[in-house]
């Protein structure tokens, strides 16, 4: 055990074959792979050991010996610490490079499928897209302040953090006097977190408390509010508690462009990061499903609505199912106020047994899915897709879109036809991407 130890914080030089899935730079030290921070795919380094693991070493990069091309300076002054971004000094095509090699690499290595044609990657704005996110918050004996910002890379710690190029700069520009707004309150200690989210005519605040705040403190974020041109809500207690503090009334919704259609949503909603994205990604479905007049399409883990409206503007019949009632029932009152007849929602939790569920044994044409990191395997098993031609499978994590392409192609009779990576996290080493399968 003490010889394991002391090897721990050795420093040594090592040439960087590759990236990682999280965006560290992998060599190979003693036949032994060695991920290390803040190095480049060619470059030799000189890096620090941080820590040692049966198959593999951790270490962080202390000076670049030979730097790769693709390398440039990082945009924020907290690169390194705050983990929100891990990708920064990698020029932002190779990024998305990387991610499309990440996913075609997943998808052969897990899944054991090839798609027959590669997509060309989804990318806009690389900064200041950030529009829903959540800072933690953290009074600081030993500074003697509040900290507002990201995890730090070792995550028992927030970042602190003066400004973020990443968030909207509505909300990013304004990190030090939110935190000298928090720094000022009575109850200080007791607000864990800040949830920011941006519509189009509408940025908002969530300020979590975990006590009743006094009415000084009342005052000075209804003043914050009302100076900084930020809606603020609260949230005493669960996603049921939330209430705007001020204005009354805050008008939070978004535009999906060349389609005429607005979403509404609530503060803790759920919406796509990216709004550049998210309209090119809409774009992307609906061109790969190609749903038809007379198509029955039924859209998995609908959320607000976002896929779903959309295609009601070209399908016959759409079909959306959540498992959040909430969203469940935005959703609709969304289908309302866009005029769309031809769509109805369905709140089920995807996760678990749905043979009472009327829509599954409705018929569908098409398929889109939208599923969480874990994948859409329960759901997948379960549903009758005999009579579906095509399916869309928009994935946030690649590994679980690999393992269900692996199942659908093997198991259920379909052809990989295209897959593609979209730079939904722009500086991130988050790999957003989208498939498309043919009976």
């Amino acid at each position: 055990m003490a010889r394991s130890r002391s090897k721990i914080h050795q420093v040594f030089e090592l040439p960087i074959d590759g990236l990682t899935h999280d965006g560290r730079g992998v060599g190979r030290r003693e036949g032994k792979a060695v991920f290390v921070a803040g190095a480049l795919a060619g470059e030799i380094v000189r890096a620090e050991q941080t820590g040692r693991n049966r198959h593999y070493d951790e270490a962080r990069t202390l000076e670049v010996v030979q730097a790769s091309p693709d390398r440039v300076p990082p945009r924020c002054p907290h690169f390194g610490t705050c983990a929100g971004c891990v990708l920064q000094h990698l020029e932002e095509s190779r990024q998305i490079e990387a991610k499309q090699q990440a996913l075609l690499e997943n998808l052969q290595r897990i899944g054991h499928v090839a798609a027959e044609r590669t997509l060309a990657p989804l990318v806009d704005a690389a900064w200041g897209y950030r529009r829903k996110g959540r800072f933690s918050v953290r009074y600081v004996e030993k500074k003697g302040k509040v900290l507002v910002g990201f995890r730090e890379t070792d995550p028992r710690y927030v970042a602190d953090l003066s400004v973020c190029h990443t968030v909207v700069p509505e909300i990013g520009l304004r990190i030090q006097e939110i935190a000298a707004l928090v720094d000022s309150l009575d109850g200080k200690r007791t607000l864990p977190q800040i949830e920011f989210i941006a519509g189009d005519d509408a940025v908002a605040l969530v300020f979590r408390h975990l006590e009743p705040l006094s009415a000084d403190d009342l005052a000075r974020l209804t003043a914050f509010a009302k100076s900084s041109g930020l809606a603020v809500f609260l949230q005493p207690g669960g996603v049921d508690t939330v209430h705007a503090l001020w204005p009354d009334e805050v008008p939070l919704a978004f535009s999906i462009q060349g389609h005429g259609l607005t979403l509404a949503f609530r503060p803790l909603d759920f919406i796509q990061v990216n709004a550049g994205i998210n309209g090119k990604m809409i774009d992307s479905a609906l061109d790969l499903l190609d749903p038809l007049p007379g198509d029955r399409v039924l859209d998995l883990f609908c959320g607000l609505g976002n896929f779903t409206l959309p295609l009601a503007g070209r399908a016959g019949q759409v079909v959306g199912v959540e498992g959040d009632a909430g969203l469940v029932a935005r959703a609709r009152d969304n289908a309302v106020r866009n005029g769309l007849a031809n769509v109805q929602f369905h709140a089920a939790d995807l996760a678990k047994d749905l043979s009472d569920e009327p829509w599954m044994r409705a018929g569908f044409d098409k398929l889109l899915l939208d599923p969480p990191r874990a994948g859409a395997a329960e759901v997948l098993a379960q549903l009758p897709l005999d009579g579906i031609r095509r399916i869309v499978y928009v994935s946030c994590h690649p590994a679980s879109l690999a393992r269900d392409a692996g199942f659908l192609v093997r198991e259920r009779g379909y052809t990989l036809k295209a897959a593609g990576a979209m730079d939904m996290f722009p500086q991130t080493a988050h790999v957003e991407s989208i498939a498309l399968f043919e009976k």
